[in-house]
């Protein structure tokens, strides 16, 4: 009795089939993958986290509220180590070395050690923003600290409305957190220049992408309650489409300012902001 040696043609073809088709679905699905985390927004700057959901309405992320401390730093637009400003709490490294003592001698105002805290006080208590009340996501690494900042719509579904960048102002593990600037996507400022020096009145202006837009500018001094410059209603729309006005002011000089612009009315009465920050 002989026997054959070849496998059924019938037998060997549809293994194979299943291979190749399984082999293509694997490279498609790598493809997308690669693609959908390497994409950046139309606002002008790569998101922030790219493993987390793209809101179209805002070009920023939302994810459950956590604290990463991850080693590696996002992708930022923000300043830079060598040019940041401290903007709020403290006007420089000796009030941070102040409050420093009186935290170690008393526990005084701890909150001064958490940015999420320091990013919900800057937004609601210092700009005013209080529509914007809970912390979405903050991204830690070493000495800096990137804070996205949201509301909730209708549908309850949390919508960003900016990415606070902070930093540590002073040395010590204690060393409490200040507000630099932010990392801006479709809502922009990029005049004046951050660190610029400027006098009154100031023109502003950036890139915004909405529909019905109506921007309102700010200027706040640290020591100062209330603005000390400020003009409602720019009208703006578009896909990064430009804006722009003239901000007369009152401050201190010389001093630190930060300038703020934020947009809204569609269901909160601030949806988007960015700040920056000069000197006069």
């Amino acid at each position: 009795m002989t026997t054959n040696s070849e496998p059924p043609r019938g037998r060997s073809r549809l293994p194979l089939a299943l291979v190749v088709v399984g082999l293509a679905l694997v490279l498609a699905i790598a493809a997308t993958v690669y693609f959908a985390m390497n994409s950046s927004d139309d606002g002008g700057g790569s998101p922030t986290h790219k493993s987390a959901t793209l809101l179209p309405s805002t070009g920023m992320t939302t994810v459950a509220n956590t604290t990463s401390t991850s080693a590696t730093a996002p992708p930022v637009t923000g300043p830079t180590a060598a040019t940041r400003m401290a903007l709020w709490p403290f006007a420089d490294e000796a009030a941070a070395a102040t409050w420093q003592q009186s935290y170690r001698d008393g526990g005084h105002q701890p909150w001064h050690l958490d940015p999420g805290m320091v990013a919900m006080n800057f937004t609601r208590g210092y700009l005013g923003y209080t529509d914007l009340d809970k912390v979405v996501l903050t991204t830690t690494v070493g000495e800096e600290s990137w804070v996205t900042v949201r509301y909730d719509n209708p549908n309850g579904v949390a919508v960003p409305a900016a990415v606070l960048h902070l930093v540590r102002l002073g040395t010590g593990t204690d060393a409490p957190w200040e507000v630099a600037g932010t990392d801006d996507r479709t809502l922009t400022l990029s005049a004046p220049e951050y660190g610029a020096k400027v006098n009154s009145p100031v023109p502003v202006g950036g890139h915004v992408t909405g529909v019905d837009e109506s921007l309102q500018v700010q200027i706040r001094q640290l020591d100062k309650e209330q603005p000390v410059g400020q003009i409602p209603g720019i009208p703006a729309g578009g896909q990064n489409a430009p804006w722009s006005g003239s901000v007369p002011f009152t401050a201190t000089c010389p001093g630190t300012l930060t300038i703020a612009v934020a947009t809204g009315g569609h269901t909160e009465a601030v949806e988007r902001f960015a700040i920056t920050g000069v000197h006069c």
